[in-house]
């Protein structure tokens, strides 16, 4: 197991290298400039696209604005904004924080033009039905010769999103709230974790055999519930401890530059820990993100890129800073030796009245974080293996998905995290270069947009 666990690493460290930082960072301060900040400068339009303003049934696609953002936040606000961030705090200090802030915010461009690139050029499967993500981009914008750019993000893209950092956390939660505190185990076992594992593989096993649509339809449900729970739950911590945030905010920003808390000084290594976790918590440039707004009713591609945007702004903005706020106000990150989503916990139950309330409440969060995270991958891995071996044989993927969730509750957390890093890493190479090169027609589809909005007489041509 030390084997593997050291091969995994050494794979996430070469992958997430300095080319690929340059790319997701240099690329989203690219896509910033080259659009004049346009994202930004209608972030109220995108609140009305969101709200159903424009919605027409008879658009092409599967589902609505709302719940394409809802799918697209299943999978990003889940376990890398509770244990990632708190993955991230442990391995690259507070400052980590601060590099998260800027990956969202270069985030948000780089959706804007990933996710309107994804119905722009929406392409069909096997079976004749309109699909959306950066393989059909690289096709049907890029052409045929770029195929292999296609077949190689799907490759990837069976394996970045496979479901071993949320059942691996959920396991952990599991036994630290419930089994341990009540002495039902004494100590983490195999069996206890496997028993969750087979448990919670049942219920992701409801879902997602369902598709798009029904992971669609319980992600609209479970999404704003468990972010108004879990942000309250954080803003409970805050307010009682309001004089604690100031200090804990510049510390973030004073780390961030000098790397002292963690790591020895090494800035650099803080600013790649804060890209990983961004990246693993928003998802802005690697291409899954794509694939579930490429099912939205749209025939404006201006207006699905607007939506996606607001992704980065509520996991990572919102979200994971307030879960950073909570380790750092309770001080757990310097005075226990936990990792992962038990870190989180130590918090909870530090700042949270009554014994263990904290960490159930936070359990609940969990809970609802993790499964909408793992309905909406399944759908992601699905469509990769759709486009690798045919529309009729990708419910196969779903089974594969299953068995990893059983797996990855035994699996030990460093070698979950190099994995899903390293192939998240591989997915963004092509899903960067295709949007970097197609961004004039982005950039000209959102001019063309913006006119005829913007002109009374032709408003009816963008409802």
């Amino acid at each position: 197991m030390k084997e593997i666990e050291f091969i995994l690493t050494k794979f996430s460290d070469y992958a997430w290298g300095t080319p690929l930082l340059v790319l997701l960072l240099g690329g989203g301060f690219f896509f910033m400039i080259f659009s004049r900040f346009l994202p930004f400068r209608h972030f109220g339009h995108a609140i009305n696209v969101l709200r159903g303003k424009y919605d027409d049934p008879d658009d092409p696609g599967d589902i609505s604005h709302f719940e394409a953002l809802s799918s697209a936040l299943a999978a990003t606000v889940g376990m890398g904004n509770i244990g990632g961030v708190a993955v991230a705090i442990t391995m690259g200090g507070p400052g980590a924080l601060f590099w998260m802030w800027v990956s969202a915010f270069v985030g948000m461009a780089t959706k804007f033009f990933t996710c309107t690139l994804a119905i722009m050029y929406r392409g069909k499967d096997s079976a004749g039905r309109v699909q959306g993500g950066p393989m059909y981009v690289i096709e049907e914008g890029l052409g045929k010769k770029w195929k292999p750019l296609a077949i190689f993000f799907c490759i990837a893209g069976l394996f970045g999103p496979l479901p071993a950092f949320n059942a691996n956390q959920l396991t952990q939660i599991v036994r630290d709230v419930i089994l341990i505190p009540n002495g039902i185990v004494e100590t983490p076992t195999f069996t206890s974790n496997l028993i969750a594992g087979l448990i919670l593989a049942s219920v992701v096993s409801l879902v997602i055999f369902g598709g798009i649509k029904r992971i669609a339809r319980v992600a609209s449900r479970l999404v704003p519930f468990m972010v108004i729970v879990y942000v309250a739950s954080v803003l409970y911590i805050m307010l009682t401890n309001v004089d604690q945030i100031l200090p804990c905010l510049l510390l973030v920003v004073e780390d961030a530059f000098s790397g002292n808390a963690v790591l020895g000084g090494a800035v650099g290594s803080v600013i790649v820990v804060g890209a990983k976790r961004a990246a693993f918590s928003n998802e802005a440039g690697i291409g899954t993100a794509p694939m579930a707004h490429g099912a939205a009713k749209t025939h404006e591609p201006v207006r699905e890129g607007l939506v996606a945007m607001l992704g980065p702004a509520i996991d990572t903005l919102v979200v994971c800073t307030m879960t950073a706020l909570a380790i750092l106000i309770t001080d757990v990150w310097r005075t226990t030796d936990a990792d992962g989503v038990t870190l989180t916990v130590n918090a909870f139950n530090k700042a949270l009245p009554y014994n263990n309330f904290g960490g159930y409440l936070l359990m609940i969060s969990v809970l609802c974080f993790s499964l909408s995270s793992l309905f909406t991958l399944s759908y992601y891995g699905t469509k990769c293996f759709s486009y690798l071996a045919g529309a009729h044989r990708a419910h196969y993927f779903n089974y594969f998905y299953v068995f990893v969730i059983i797996i990855s509750s035994v699996a030990s957390l460093t070698a979950v995290i190099s994995l899903v890093d390293g192939m998240y890493a591989l997915m963004a190479f092509p899903t960067m270069t295709s949007a970097l090169l197609l961004a004039p027609k982005v950039r000209e589809a959102a001019k063309d947009y913006f006119a005829r909005l913007h002109q009374p007489i032709a408003k009816e041509t963008v409802k």
